[in-house]
Parts: structure tokens; sequence; C-alpha cells
């Protein structure tokens, strides 16, 4: 090898192992070292340029956990050369292509690392939205003085001080409980699963909202159970569409998420919590409320949880949509007698849930400064609200509704466009939509789209609706 491989500078305020995995990745990623170049070895490098061994080794393996180099026994280091990223046309091609744009599309692209890409239709906050300085502040503190939680398998109920945390939150709204009542889950995601498959066997009817949560029909379907839908309104849950389906059908459960609803952002008003909580006594079925949008809520706004006070009503909620998505901290706030089957079935499925991110999660409830980020958000949210419907409006879209929260608007089209063929077009010009098909169970046409004021507050988005308006 002609040269010297890498020039460390133990003067830089770098340090000197990234110093060496940058200059060696860039020497791969512009093909000075071809696939296959034997590296000098720990002992030869660190002594040419007067580092350490550690150093070079930490480097080398940096470089090989990476993928740009491989170890072989006895032989040294190889490179293995950077994996060709896809292109502008890879992501979205020239030429029309068939996309079949469905639940399990949405989840393809939503999730999709791609920094081009305006995810307008997606279902969390961008990242300077979250509360990073929290995290930072809790990781800190945990490596000076280690939660004793931190790694341990747990109590299966979850983090003793974060679900304290939890119980002062629900008494903050009026929702009293003990602690015992309260389990953390791997998010609202696993509370809904098992809450499904305590309370339902296959074949039971269960009710679930019209539009409503993606992710929640497949679970539905792999419990085995029968769905019916009753349709969302502005104020919550149709009351004459599931008087209907009362008379008919005895459901076991109905899933309903109360305040700044995804995906049309409405919150159900005190009159349909009581007339639904008054169906729910006489008809003997349990609610499962989805409020992991309520901290983004007014603070007067109501809960199911709250008038019924867990008699018949488990609350579930989230920290994940707040705090960082990628936490992954939910709690669950029930009736006594259905806890022991629960925690069976958890520890059964996982044991316990991530004592990790439940720590991290009550270092930054235990500092205090959480309440004042819910504010700073809720502000932030509605500049963007307010900016995303302005463009609403200029472009001619049509608003379900106004909502006086959260980051969901739910909208139409004036013109008879296909929803479709709009949201795979969206996706060759670098814009994720979420069509309201996605939302609905069966999948059946819509003609709404779900907006994300925090990501589709940008004039690029609106400038192709607009373009796809005139063309249709």
């Amino acid at each position: 090898m002609r040269g010297s491989l890498i020039s460390p500078d133990p003067a830089s305020p770098t340090p000197l192992v990234t110093q060496i995995v940058d200059q060696i990745t860039q020497k791969i990623h512009n093909r000075t070292l071809e696939n296959g170049t034997r590296l000098p070895s720990l002992r030869r490098l660190a002594n040419e340029h007067g580092v350490s061994l550690l150093t070079v080794s930490n480097a080398y393996n940096r470089l090989v956990a990476s993928g740009l180099l491989e170890a072989r026994r006895a032989s040294g280091y190889f490179v293995l050369g950077p994996s060709s990223p896809p292109g502008p046309s890879d992501l979205f091609p020239p030429h029309p292509v068939e996309i079949s744009v469905d639940s399990d599309w949405l989840l393809q692209y939503a999730y999709d690392g791609d920094p081009d890409i305006i995810r307008a239709g997606c279902g969390w906050l961008p990242d300077d939205y979250l509360f990073t300085d929290g995290i930072k502040n809790a990781l800190s503190r945990l490596a000076r003085k280690p939660d004793a939680a931190l790694f341990a398998y747990g109590n299966p109920r979850g983090h003793e001080g974060l679900r304290d945390h939890v119980r002062l939150s629900l008494s903050r709204q009026s929702i009293r409980c003990d602690l015992s009542s309260i389990v953390l889950t791997h998010g609202a995601s696993q509370a809904l699963e098992l809450v499904i498959r305590v309370l339902t066997s296959p074949g039971d009817s269960v009710l679930i909202e019209d539009p409503g949560y993606c992710n929640l029909f497949p679970l539905l379907q792999a419990a085995g159970v029968q769905i019916f839908s009753i349709p969302r309104l502005a104020d919550g849950p149709c009351i004459e569409t599931l008087e209907h389906v009362l008379a008919s059908t005895q459901p076991r459960l109905f899933i309903i998420n109360t305040r700044l609803h995804n995906p049309t952002g409405s919150s159900c008003s005190a009159a349909n919590i009581h007339q639904i909580l008054n169906l729910a006594e006489k008809h003997n079925f349990m609610i499962a409320e989805d409020d992991i949008f309520g901290q983004m809520a007014d603070e007067k706004t109501l809960s199911f949880a709250h008038l019924d006070q867990l008699k018949r009503v488990i609350y579930i909620s989230s920290f994940s949509k707040t705090i960082s998505p990628g936490l992954r901290v939910g709690y669950m706030a029930m009736p006594s007698a259905i806890l022991p089957s629960l925690l069976r079935l958890k520890m059964a499925s996982s044991l316990t849930s991530c004592s990790v991110s439940e720590s991290v999660t009550a270092a930054i409830l235990s500092e205090g400064r959480y309440r004042h980020h819910l504010t700073h958000l809720k502000e932030r949210l509605t500049m963007a609200r307010k900016g995303t419907l302005a463009k609403m409006d200029q472009t001619g879209l049509i608003p379900f509704l106004r909502p006086e929260g959260g980051m969901f608007l739910w909208a139409r089209l004036p013109t008879d466009t296909d929803i479709s063929t709009l949201t795979a077009q969206g996706l060759r010009e670098g814009i994720m939509l979420a069509p309201g098909s996605c939302f609905r169970p069966g999948q059946s046409a819509s003609p709404w789209l779900r907006f994300n004021a925090a990501h589709a507050n940008n004039e690029r988005v609106f400038n192709f609706l607009r373009k796809q308006m005139n063309c249709s």
C-alpha cells in the first residue's frame, strides 16, 4: 500500500479513534482502498503513527461493526467496501410503477429513514420536537449513578418509580388508582395486544372506530375476533350506529382513541363519553381507552377513565409520542379483576418490559422539566396546525374539523382524485402521504388523507397537491 493510510492529529479535539475511523471510511468510499485490500496490522499501524494499540484496535472494530472491514482469523483485516446506497432513481423511479397503497405500504415507507422524504402523513413528531435534552440529561445522570433497575429483568409490573409518576399523572387528571393497578408495557401497542388477548377469545365481537388506528386491525385479525366498526364523528363514536350494532351483537370490548384521535384529530365530548359508558354498563362490555395523545390535549378535555374510575375502562397511554418513539414505554391502569391474567400473559410473552427505557423515562420525569416540555410542545403544535390549515385553505383542501390540539389533520381534496394514484405519485416526488383507506377496516376506499401538521407544514407538499389537482 503506497502512502500513509491515516494521518491522526493528537492535537485535534476529535478523538483519535474517530479520526482513524473517519479517514479509513473516506478512503473506502472514494475507492482509494479497494475491496479485498489488506490493512496494516494493529501493531504496525500503532507504531507508525505513535498511537496506542488499543486505539487502533477500537477503530478497526468499529469499521468491522459498520461492515466496511472483515476480520479474518490469523490473516488480519480486509476491506469489504461500502454497499451501494440507493440513488434517487431507486427511491423515486422516473417511470410510473405499480405501488399497492395499503397499511403494509404505509408501514414500509413511514419508517424508512431517507431524510429527503417529507413524511406529511406519518404518525410521530419530527426529531426537533422531541425531548432530546431530557434524554441526554437522564442518560448522563444514570451513567454517574445507575438506577438499581437498569441492569435487571425487573418487576413484571414495571419500574416502581416510573409507575408512581404515572399514578401522580393520572391523579392530576382525577383518575384515582393505586400503584398495583398500573402496568408498564413496551409501548401502547403491547398494551393493546395484551388487552385484546386477555379479554377476548376467537369468535368474540370487538368494536372499533372507523377510521381508526391502522396497527390495531392486524392485531384483531390475529386474535380471530369479529370486528364491528363504528363511524368516528367530530364528537366521538357515532351513538346511533353503536346502538344499532348493540341491538344484534354482544361485544366483549370497544377500543376507543379518546383524545386527539388518530387519524381525525377529534376528541370525544362529555356527552358522547357518558352515553357510551351507559351503553357499556347496559350491554356489559369493557372499554379500552387508547389515550396515547392525551398529554398533548387541553387539560379540560375529559377521558373515559376520569368518568368511569376504572370500573369498565382500561386506560392506555405512552411516553413514546412526547419524549421519543425510540423509548417504547407505555402503561395501563385497569380494574383489579383483570390484572392477574394480564400480568401472566405479559410474563409469558416478554417476561418484563424494557428496564433500560423505563429507567431513562423515570429519570426524565423525576428531573421535573417534562411538564415544561409538554407546554412548549403544545405551543409548537398549535403554530404548525395553524400553518398547515392555512395552506390547506389556500389549496382548497376540505378539513374534517379544526382540532384544538395534537398533530393530526384529516382532510380531502375538492376534486375527484384517485387517492392511491396521488399517494404513489407523491412517493415518487419524495412526499409520503397517508391515504384514508389505510385507517379503515378492510382497507375500504376513502377520499380522505391524514396529515401530520408538524411535518406537512411545508410548501413543497401543497405545491405537489395543487399540481396534481390541476392535472386531474
